[in-house]
């Protein structure tokens, strides 16, 4: 069994692993911060800085937070909205938004220039309580304000025992559980971490595999965005998508279960709000919230779990 595979068979704490982590954080969180144990407990959530990150390099920081809190140890690709939580300069949260990895007709045949996938979350460990649920409804109300989208889904994964406490408590709707398990594949370049099935068709990966066939990559083939295939001479395109087929193949995965699925929807006035729910609600069952077994005090925290 590798690393990877070892974190999520070994991990049987009651609480969710966000929640762990904040744990195990906390102490060396607090003394890089430099704040007093004072002025940590007098916190409150509008002392932060919430706000779009467009930058790069700040990307790059976020990223890093990210992987450090993350259930997978990775962020997921084709991030397209970056939010950053700030206290006296500090990241003390992130948020990434995703185009969905298959659009859903949950808002009908509009839903794919509606919908956003909030794929990544966490907070500080020394984050005052309701912090995580007041960024993330500022990242919503954000997006409906500047963008398009009005649909907002998201993902609990029970093999980190979460049950989406972070999104009950902001008031999204329950659908139940995704209609079935998925794979997560050990990354070959990379034994410590996983991936998902889309990783081997990315461009980074379709580099590494022009190396391990030794095709020079040239700089035409590819843009900062995607590959371009059009560039690429057919016969190295064949032997290009052949071997990342069979680098699936030969992958190591794990079998993950079921995610329950949220979604929130908001319009930019309660002409718009009311309108799109009232369509939200004919055409999607909505679920009770899940509850938490053998409840325990220290979930009084609102977290990402």
């Amino acid at each position: 069994m590798n690393n990877a595979q070892k974190v999520h068979a070994d991990y049987d704490k009651p609480w969710c692993w966000q929640y762990d982590i904040r744990l195990k954080n906390l102490e060396e969180d607090k003394f890089w911060s430099m704040l007093s144990d004072e002025e940590i407990d007098n916190l409150k959530p509008t002392d932060f800085d919430m706000y779009l990150s467009t930058d790069e390099n700040e990307h790059q920081e976020m990223i890093k937070f990210i992987k450090r809190h993350e259930w997978l140890g990775n962020c997921s690709q084709f991030t397209t909205h970056y939010f950053a939580c700030r206290y006296k300069g500090i990241l003390a949260g992130v948020i990434l938004m995703n185009q969905p990895n298959s659009f859903s007709k949950l808002l009908g045949e509009e839903t794919p220039q509606l919908e956003r996938l909030i794929s990544r979350g966490a907070c500080i460990s020394w984050s005052p309580k309701c912090l995580a649920s007041h960024f993330m409804m500022f990242c919503i109300k954000w997006m409906v304000q500047n963008t398009q989208y009005r649909l907002f889904t998201a993902y609990s994964d029970e093999s980190a025992k979460e049950i989406g406490q972070i999104y009950t408590a902001c008031n999204f709707y329950y659908l139940g559980k995704n209609s079935g398990g998925t794979k997560r594949y050990v990354n070959p370049y990379n034994k410590k971490k996983i991936m998902s099935d889309r990783a081997f068709r990315s461009r980074s990966f379709y580099k590494r595999y022009a190396k391990d066939l030794g095709i020079e990559w040239q700089k035409n083939w590819n843009n900062d965005q995607s590959i371009l295939w059009e560039n690429i001479p057919n016969d190295i395109e064949k032997k290009l998508r052949d071997y990342s087929k069979e680098m699936q193949s030969k992958a190591e995965y794990i079998e993950i279960p079921r995610k329950h699925k949220y979604a929130y929807v908001l319009g930019r006035d309660k002409k718009e709000t009311k309108l799109l729910r009232r369509k939200f609600l004919e055409l999607n069952k909505i679920y009770s919230h899940p509850k938490r077994k053998n409840y325990f005090n220290i979930n009084k925290l609102d977290n990402f779990s």
